[in-house]
């Protein structure tokens, strides 16, 4: 796993060339949060170009920026482009990194600057993933590739959290709390400390995980179990 620490990607040149992969409502959100970089530092330091998404949106422009294109003409880009996927879904996501395959193409960490990463923290953060405003996370955690935080949402000592994983707002692991790749916690969500969930599974809003769940499950309630799903 490619690992970025704060201290590495907070210096990031200005002006770098930026798209938003994802023209829906995450989209617009991850433009805030890029917009609020920007005016967190002199000059700023991303120069975003547009929206890209493989379902052309109803609109020529989104949040007063254009609509580029599809994967296939992100692929075509004729120079180096930063992208940010703002998809929330894992599985989608996964699949939108897989598309883009150009070398041209990097995938920078978003962080919104009011959020703690601090070199003694000992935070370990995989290419492409978005942090967003309110987040708290303590020390001595791994975020894979891909992993979306949405706002507000807490993240305890020891906890890792595998690529493509996405936490909704105000969502909560506990120390040493363990998510597989591709897992999804609703909004306000629960792990409580050590407990792990396996890989491309859901969690629900609102649900508490008191057991290890295994993967390719939705759980839900408090404390969480898994739906029977009845064939």
């Amino acid at each position: 796993m490619t690992q970025l620490f704060f201290s590495e990607y907070e210096e990031a040149p200005s002006g770098i060339p930026l798209v938003i992969f994802g023209a829906g409502g995450l989209g617009r959100e991850v433009l805030l949060l890029i917009q609020q970089l920007n005016a967190a530092t002199a000059p700023a330091a991303w120069n975003v170009r547009g929206f890209y998404d493989d379902h052309a949106p109803t609109t020529a422009t989104v949040a007063g920026l254009p609509y580029l294109g599809t994967s296939a003409d992100l692929n075509a880009t004729p120079e180096p482009l930063a992208v940010a996927v703002a998809v929330g879904s894992p599985a989608s996501r996964a699949a939108v990194v897989a598309r883009l395959t150009s070398a041209q193409l990097s995938f920078p960490v978003l962080v919104h600057p009011k959020v703690a990463l601090a070199p003694q923290q000992r935070i370990a953060v995989g290419e492409g993933s978005i942090i967003q405003q309110g987040c708290i996370l303590t020390c001595d955690i791994t975020l894979g590739r891909f992993v979306l935080l949405n706002l507000g949402c807490t993240i305890g000592h020891d906890a890792v959290l595998g690529d493509f994983s996405s936490l909704m707002p105000h969502a909560n692991l506990s120390g040493a709390a363990r998510l597989g790749a591709g897992a999804y916690l609703g909004t306000n969500a629960t792990v409580i400390q050590h407990i792990s969930i396996g890989e491309h599974t859901i969690l629900g809003a609102g649900a508490v995980a008191v057991r290890d769940l295994p993967a390719n499950v939705t759980a839900v309630g408090v404390p969480a179990k898994e739906l029977k799903i009845e064939n």
